[in-house]
This record gives structure tokens, C-alpha cells and sequence, in this order.
């Protein structure tokens, strides 16, 4: 009960509490007045009479927290502790243990280790699951693992891990690790150079103009640049990569926002490197952000050809403001627009379904616009490639997969029944997927699908309701038809799913480098993009030259 009188009333009036320094304060003062002094009195009245004790700074975390969650994603809330733990350093460097891990149905799990950082050098390995970090054993610890696996240079830290069943122990010897903008680049034939920029750091430009000056020196004399599955990150980063591949004093990107302060025009500052060289420029639906401003403008300005498939679309741009007693609130101030005029956001927080779900633009709503030599291209959501590629586009099924980490179980499985491969790029064989399926199978894998969590939830009623018994039949049959759907859209989308497969073990193998190396002769979107480039003709025609 006090649950939901918390939602619904003292969200309402915290939410009002936030816009008290806007612009509605000075066109509505006395509405925002008479809320605020109901929320006191409501706040007050709560903590005073509630039958047990209340925890003040906790009730009101949860309702702030809770009321911005209505918004959009990205307004987010940061009490002290919060603002501590988790300010971005956007510079790439943090002293840690060199490794992306997760924590998922309270287990401490190591997704990818980075090559010859502390955790590699300790020993471990994608799947293993840190059970203790020092004295504290994580099986009941409720807080931030993550910070405790934290601290200065040298610092060393005994841990004890699981792997396969069997617990192990070693030592991490922090040190400073050094995230790449542009974890590889390299050639992919005699005259067409590959980058990856895996992300929008403070370096992100830096790096991307050494790897293209290398390259260059190396003969290319074509580029792919590779944006797919980058979220994003700094905004003049953005403009400086474009700057790279356009002159000086181009729009790359506008900000447009109810509040005046927040419309900006981005245009870029500097000298180029090369305003000549073509440029294909890889995205898919991972690539979000700062991504999306660097494919929009180039697209726009007709000075690359975009591959791949729509991009994520988030447009919507955030600005982290200080609060009283050290906390913070990150908040959506105003929206992305490319040079052409398109929006790249794609979701619409201010309409939502009947499960409160933003709602996508529907495409009859799209509007086009022109690029500077006259193309068509249109807003919707995203960046749409000029040449959209199948291949690029993730299954529902496949998407299911990863997000729920089968993928990633069978591939630690995998590892350990065949851990002597050494340099030996991994092949995936129609044995192997039959295999995984059965994987999937013997570990009653669930897929989540908006079926299958409507009939676990009606299953769930009718144990409640004691009429399980009476609907047990029907309800097998229903399961048995599901899980027959499931394995027909495993087969369908087979070969999706063995590539998944195939990327995953190559980096359990030969690190991320591994994987990237093994793209630039396999991957099918890079193997478009070089035959694209390669064809004058072509490339051209798209770009209208």
C-alpha cells in the first residue's frame, strides 16, 4: 500500500520540485508553489505517522528516481553516493582490473578481459565468476562489487573465482588502463584502409586521425569507417572525426531545445586531413549518438557512402547539472539535428502504448530532406544506410540470444572442451549449432519473448488461483507449440546465429584484436564496403558526383 502511495503521490510532487528552477516557475508560480508546499507538508506528514521507521533520504531517492524514470531514459538522478561511484571520466584512463564484467541475478561475472591488463595477466577469463574480493564474499553482498575491485595504482587484490564448477584463487595488481577509441585499424587490401572507432572518448579523434594518417602512408587509398555497435559518448569528438573528412567551418550538427541557452550549431574548427579520399562508413542498430551525428553529417554532406543497417536512433542530448549537497541530475536539455534538418531520435517518451512503452515514429510520418547535392534521405528515427545490407540487421531471436547471454554460456562451454586452438580461427560447423540448440535445450533457455512471458505470467495466475491442475493440458500443449516456434526461428535464422557464435569464440581465443582482424577478410559488411569503394562508378553514382 504505502508502495503505491508512494508512486503516485510523492512522485507527483517531487516532480515538481525539479521544474521549481525552469522556465514553468516564472510562467506558472503559483501552481508550482501550491505543489511544492503539498509535497512538504505530504513528505512531513509520511515521515512523522508512517506506523514503522522511515529512512527520509531513501524514500525521497526512490521517488525522484522514479518520477524521472516517466521522462526518458537518460534524465537520471545521482544522490552522493551515486555522483561518487559513477561521474564518467570521459579521458579513457582509469586505473582498474582491465576487463568488462557484469553483474547479472547477483553474480559478479567477467564478460571480456582485456589483453595483458591486470585481470588477463592474473589468469582469468571470460566466464569466470568472482566469488570474493578480499574478505568479502560476494554470495550476500547487496552493494557495488565493482568498487571493490577499485584503488590506486599496485594496488593488489586477492580474489577467488569460479570457473566450470571449481574455485580458484589469484592476485590483480591494479594499473592504469587505457581504453582505446580505436582498438584497430589496419588494411584490408592493398589500397583500402579499415578503422575501427569503437567509441566517442576524449581521444576518439586523435587516434582516428593517427590510424588514417598511418594507413595512408601504408597506401590507402580508400577508408571504411567502422561505427557499428559504438553507443555514442563526446559530442565535439563527434564534430572533430568529421573535421577529419571535411573542411573547416561545415555544420556537422544543430541542438535544438524549448530553452533558448541549449540551441547550438556545431561546425567544425580545424584543418582536414583529406576532403578527397572515399569513404564508406559502417553502422548498424548498435550504433547510436555521437555515431549518428558523425554517419548523418558525412550522409548529408554527400562525403561518404553509409553501409550497414538503421542505426539506434538516440538523438536526444543530456547535460549533467549540479544539486545541492553534492548531488546531480543528468537531464535531456534538447534534441539532435543532422546538417540536412533530419531529428535522429527515433523514440517518442512524450506518447507511450498501453504497457507505457515509447512509441516508435510510424514511417508514414517520415519527412524527407535533402543532402547538399540533392539526395533524398529521411528523418524516422537513426541514420538509414544508403546501402542497407540484411546481413547487418540483428534477429529478434539472435537479439534474445545475446541479451540473455546463451551465446556467451556456450561459448565459455565451448572454450573449455577445446582449450589448446592457440592461433586456430575457430570454425562453427552445422554440427556445433545442433549442438547448441541441444545447449539451449538441457539449460531450459528462455527466450523472452512477449509470448512466452504472457503465458509463464498466465501460468503463474493460475497456480494462484489452484487452477493449474484443471488447464495443465492446454497449458503443455501451448508450451510445446512455443518452444517448436522457438527452434523454427533458431533454424531460419541458422547462419545469423553461427556467425554470433563464431565472433564470440574468436575472442575468447585471440582477444577483440583477434576478432577485428579475422572482419577485415570475412566480415560481409566490410567485404561490401571494400567492393563498393572499389567500384568508381558506383560509389559515385550514389553520392551524385
Amino acid at each position: 500500500m504505502f508502495t503505491k502511495f508512494k508512486k503516485r503521490y510523492v512522485v507527483t510532487a517531487v516532480a515538481v520540485v525539479f521544474l521549481f528552477v525552469g522556465t514553468s516557475f516564472r510562467n506558472d508560480f503559483f501552481e508550482i508553489a501550491k505543489q511544492i508546499e503539498i509535497f512538504t507538508t505530504l513528505f512531513k506528514t509520511v515521515n512523522t505517522n508512517y506506523v514503522d521507521e522511515t529512512n527520509p533520504g531513501e524514500l525521497m531517492d526512490t521517488a525522484i528516481k522514479s518520477m524521472l524514470a516517466d521522462l526518458d531514459p537518460y534524465t537520471n538522478y545521482f544522490n552522493e553516493a551515486d555522483v561518487a561511484k559513477f561521474k564518467i571520466n570521459n579521458t579513457g584512463e582509469y586505473t582498474g582490473i582491465g576487463a568488462l564484467i557484469t553483474r547479472k541475478e547477483g553474480r559478479l561475472i567477467i564478460k571480456e578481459p582485456y589483453k595483458d591488463y591486470a585481470a588477463d595477466k592474473a589468469g582469468l577469463k571470460a566466464g569466470d565468476e568472482i566469488i570474493q574480493i578480499g574478505d568479502v564474499s560476494l554470495a550476500n553482498f547487496k552493494e557495488d562489487a565493482g568498487e571493490l575491485l577499485k584503488g590506486t595504482r599496485n594496488t593488489k587484490i586477492d580474489i577467488k573465482y569460479k570457473r566450470q564448477g571449481k574455485v580458484y584463487d589469484t592476485q590483480l595488481v591494479l594499473d592504469e588502463v587505457d581504453v582505446r577509441a580505436v582498438p584497430y585499424f589496419g588494411m584490408v587490401d592493398k589500397e583500402t584502409g579499415y578503422i575501427v572507432l569503437s567509441q566517442f572518448n576524449a581521444k576518439a579523434s586523435t587516434e582516428t586521425k593517427q590510424a588514417l594518417q598511418q594507413l595512408k602512408t601504408e597506401g590507402a587509398k580508400r577508408i571504411i569507417l567502422d561505427l557499428r555497435g559504438n553507443p555514442g559518448g563526446l559530442l565535439n569528438e563527434a564534430v572533430n572525426v568529421c573535421n577529419l573528412f571535411v573542411p573547416e567551418g561545415e555544420i556537422i550538427v544543430t541542438t535544438k531545445s524549448k530553452n533558448e541557452k541549449y540551441n547550438n550549431t556545431y561546425k567544425t574548427t580545424k584543418a582536414p586531413v583529406d576532403t578527397e579520399i572515399p569513404l564508406a562508413v559502417l553502422v548498424d542498430g548498435k550504433s547510436a549518438s555521437a555515431s549518428e551525428i558523425v554517419s548523418g553529417a558525412l550522409q548529408d554532406l554527400d562525403r561518404a557512402v553509409i553501409v550497414g543497417s538503421r542505426s539506434f536512433g538516440k538523438g536526444l542530448v543530456q547535460r549533467p547539472l549540479e544539486l545541492t549537497y553534492g548531488t546531480q541530475v543528468k537531464v535531456t536539455i534538447s534534441r539532435y539535428y543532422t546538417p540536412s534538418g533530419r531529428g535522429i531520435q527515433a523514440l517518442d517518451y512524450t506518447h507511450k502504448d498501453v504497457d507505457g512503452k515509447a512509441i516508435r515514429i510510424n514511417e508514414k510520418d517520415y519527412n524527407a530532406f535533402k543532402t547538399r547535392k540533392g539526395r533524398t534521405v529521411y528523418d524516422g528515427g537513426g541514420i538509414l544506410p544508403d546501402v542497407v545490407l540484411d546481413e547487418s540487421k540483428q534477429s529478434t531471436i539472435a537479439d534474445a540470444l545475446q541479451r540473455n547471454d546463451a551465446i556467451f554460456n556456450y561459448a565459455t562451454a565451448y572454450y573449455y572442451k577445446h582449450p589448446d586452438m592457440g592461433a586456430k580461427i575457430p570454425t562453427v560447423t552445422d554440427a556445433d549449432f545442433e549442438d547448441f540448440k541441444q545447449y539451449l535445450k538441457k539449460e531450459n533457455f528462455e527466450f523472452d519473448t512477449e509470448t512466452e512471458k504472457a503465458l509463464k505470467l498466465m501460468h503463474d495466475t493460475a497456480v494462484k488461483e489452484k487452477i493449474d491442475a484443471s488447464i495443465a493440458n492446454e497449458y503443455n500443449q501451448l508450451l510445446a507449440a512455443l518452444q517448436k516456434s522457438e527452434e523454427k526461428e533458431l533454424n531460419k535464422h541458422k547462419e545469423e546465429i553461427k556467425k554470433l557464435l563464431q565472433d564470440e569464440l574468436i575472442k575468447r581465443y585471440q582477444y577483440k584484436e583477434g576478432l577485428y582482424k579475422y572482419y577485415t577478410v570475412n566480415n560481409a559488411e566490410i567485404k561490401k564496403a571494400t567492393a563498393l569503394l572499389g567500384n568508381t562508378a558506383e560509389y559515385n553514382k550514389i553520392l551524385l558526383k
